[in-house]
């Protein structure tokens, strides 16, 4: 076969492959063989940083994973390794599992919204979040379907009513008026209980929705609403770590914190949406969010003329 056959064959240069006719016609095979097979690479890191790096992982970083170790060690330290690199490292050192080992069940994926504000995922993330420098709270958490971007996280005490009705307020006033929020099915948003179906059938967050045009969606599964529940996963790593080396051990500083934290995580995680266009709405004359938030009772005055309550929630 002529030279130039066989380089296109190879995938290699002419000339490469005159030098390895040459060695082959010396030495027979083994002369196709690299002299670089079982040395150490050119581009090996020195023995001495991987032992300071890993030091440094272990003292600090060891229930971190190699993505946000990395960047630590870039940010706080100074040592550049890639997170591949890092990650080999704490392979070896037993600090992170491969993904096989660490994957679960895998589900058909739902395409993502064209734009912004077309579909909010809400959900409740309760946890440790300060460790063991406070007590557990909820965290709870929009994420916009269309970008994966993070819109709004606050600290509470648990998932009731009157937090996401504040947390709504304060999404809405920042935003504007989403087309509709995807949620679970917590009481806080749809009545679970046949006897619980009185007047309108409607939970007091979802009345406020309704006063406001915004449509609120109830998920059949958790792994349907699977960008806020991987987001919870992310933020149960990726904030816990960044509250305790900002040392944050309170949900007032906790939620005083959270915009920074927003802001960094969207500038490494966020999409680009299909379609440029926002579908925020704004807020309207008629719309009274003071108003809308507020907890409803319906009562029927008696022939006495006493109130009695006839529905509760």
């Amino acid at each position: 076969m002529p030279v130039r056959a066989a380089a296109q064959v190879l995938g290699l240069t002419e000339r490469q492959v005159w030098r390895l006719l040459k060695a082959y016609r010396l030495r027979g095979a083994d002369g196709l063989i690299s002299k670089k097979r079982g040395k150490p690479s050119n581009r090996k890191t020195p023995d001495d940083v991987r032992l300071a790096a890993m030091a440094i992982v272990k003292e600090r970083y060891a229930d971190f994973g190699p993505t946000l170790a990395a960047e630590k060690l870039r940010e706080q330290h100074g040592l550049t390794i890639s997170r591949e690199t890092l990650r080999v490292w704490m392979l070896d050192a037993g600090l992170w599992a491969d993904r096989q080992k660490r994957r679960g069940r895998v589900y058909q994926p739902r395409y993502r919204r064209e734009c912004v504000g077309e579909l909010v995922q809400v959900d409740g993330s309760e946890h440790y979040w300060f460790e063991d420098r406070g007590p557990s709270c909820t965290l709870l958490v929009f994420i916009d379907d269309a970008t994966s971007r993070l819109m709004h996280l606050q600290f509470v005490q648990s998932e009731s009513t009157f937090a996401y009705f504040n947390a709504t307020q304060r999404y809405i006033e920042a935003h504007g008026k989403p087309v509709a929020f995807y949620t679970d099915k917590h009481a806080v948003f749809r009545v679970n209980k046949p006897a619980g179906l009185h007047g309108d059938g409607m939970t007091q967050f979802g009345r406020a929705l309704k006063a406001l045009t915004i449509e609120i969606i109830c998920a059949n599964s958790s792994q349907a609403k699977g960008r806020v529940e991987r987001a919870n996963k992310t933020l149960q790593d990726r904030l816990v770590k960044e509250l305790r080396l900002a040392g944050v051990s309170t949900m007032e500083a906790g939620n005083a914190f959270l915009p920074t934290f927003i802001a960094d995580y969207n500038a490494r995680f966020a999409k680009a949406p299909f379609n440029d266009k926002d579908l925020h709405r704004p807020m309207q004359p008629r719309d009274r969010l003071d108003e809308a938030f507020t907890w409803r009772a319906e009562r029927t005055l008696s022939q006495s003329l006493t109130l009695q309550t006839t529905s509760s929630s």
